[in-house]
């Protein structure tokens, strides 16, 4: 295959996942400061199916058509506020956490066969510490918020019921992915091109 045909072929894959990423947020639960959504998802099989860095990218694009005003985030909005508000800290985490999750789905299939609680594992790291670890400071800054008891329940532990399970369920979803396109399963050269 030509280097074209792969660029091609990695943009189609980057451009899936940011309509995957924008679909993710109309399916949401509001509690709390923050609705839940299934971006976080989406966030988490950006990397474990894309890679580190074409799962970077994805999100690096979802973020700019977001900061020029496309309707892409949950209850469609779009727009700088958006990513300055008290969710933005979240958003602004999903390319890291696209990229440590890939790296670490990467790293473990290049010991040989990617197992799932191996991809369990990527997702916990990079879907939930990375983008809680960013976001949730953030929106204790932006609101204000007192650092207590209750603000860690209501705005931290209420979301980590919903975000084990994404990393549950995403595992074998992309291992689904890897078998239907094996030229994504990670440790492929034509995965990296």
């Amino acid at each position: 295959m030509t280097s074209s045909a792969l660029s091609v072929r990695n943009m189609t894959f980057i451009a899936m996942f940011v309509a995957l990423t924008a679909i993710g947020g109309q399916v949401r639960l509001d509690i709390g400061p923050a609705p839940i959504t299934l971006q976080t998802l989406v966030v988490m099989l950006a990397g474990s199916i894309l890679g580190a860095r074409r799962g970077l990218l994805s999100m690096v694009v979802f973020i700019a058509l977001v900061a020029v005003g496309a309707p892409l985030l949950s209850g469609f909005r779009g727009g700088l506020g958006a990513l300055v508000g008290p969710t933005g800290g979240y958003i602004l985490s999903w390319p890291l956490a696209a990229f440590v999750t890939g790296w670490i789905v990467e790293k473990c299939a290049a010991n040989g066969r990617i197992k799932t609680w191996q991809i369990v594992l990527a997702h916990i790291a990079g879907g939930i510490l990375v983008i809680h670890a960013i976001g949730f400071p953030w929106l204790v800054m932006v609101m204000n918020l007192p650092l207590n008891p209750d603000t860690l329940i209501s705005s931290l532990l209420i979301f980590m019921p919903g975000d084990f399970i994404k990393a549950f369920v995403g595992a074998p979803v992309a291992l689904a992915v890897y078998k239907a396109i094996p030229s994504l399963k990670p440790g492929r050269k034509s995965n990296m091109a």
